[in-house]
């Protein structure tokens, strides 16, 4: 299956809009960002477990990340609730549950083969550091390489100033309402740039959003953010 898989184009998607496509497990169900595969494939999506669904064990190859949004969530390791970031790296495997029911941000297969961190991040808890602008605070996620992930919050009113990014970005808005020259993405939009795109991002409402940065391919077809 290929969606939204040239990394050289811009995407911007309401998730709320997509329709919910079933798993292989009974209970869990995804709504289809971004997918280059069959059932393993490299992916983003929203995924939403009913309560007691469980898959089966299995193993990553090229590595998960999962943002808990709402519920709960479970594997071996522990029982998270929303606001949760777990870093599962290459070659780890496990089988995920929800006793009550929860919806997750997933993304697969987007890690290198020799990024072994394991992280488990609750951002209600953890530190905030001041961002480059007033209004900005920002929580790392991970980091290897040129590839980092974070979590930020934006104040009502803040603005940031023009940008490039290296290796693209993408985002997930979290609550609130991200904005910049291009347009209005509220809680639930997923936005893609590609290698060297810019933007001027600002919110008017405030907003928190996950953000990926360093991790597209350095394609000189990209295009403007």
């Amino acid at each position: 299956m290929q969606l939204n898989s040239d990394f050289s184009k811009r995407v911007v998607i309401q998730s709320q809009d997509q329709p919910w496509v079933a798993s292989p497990a009974a209970g869990i169900e995804r709504r289809l960002l971004h997918r280059d595969g069959a059932e393993v494939a490299q992916a983003t999506s929203i995924v939403r477990y009913a309560p007691g669904a469980q898959f089966e064990s299995h193993r990553h190859a090229l590595g998960e990340e999962i943002l808990v949004l709402e519920g709960d969530f479970f594997d071996a390791s522990g029982s998270y609730g929303p606001g949760t970031y777990l870093k599962n790296p290459p070659g780890s495997a496990h089988a995920p549950g929800s006793r009550h029911g929860c919806t997750l941000f997933v993304k697969l297969r987007h890690l290198e083969p020799d990024d072994q961190e394991t992280v488990a991040i609750d951002i209600h808890r953890a530190s905030w550091f001041p961002g480059l602008v007033p209004g900005l605070t920002v929580l790392p996620l991970a980091h290897f390489g040129t590839r980092h992930t974070a979590m930020v919050r934006w104040a009502p009113g803040t603005r940031f100033n023009r940008h490039r990014h290296l290796g693209g970005e993408e985002i997930y808005v979290v609550d609130g309402v991200f904005s910049d020259e291009h347009g209005r993405y509220p809680a639930g939009t997923w936005i893609r740039g590609p290698h060297l795109s810019e933007h001027t991002p600002f919110t008017n409402e405030g907003c928190t959003i996950f953000v990926k940065t360093g991790h597209l391919p350095l394609s000189p077809q990209a295009g403007p953010f």
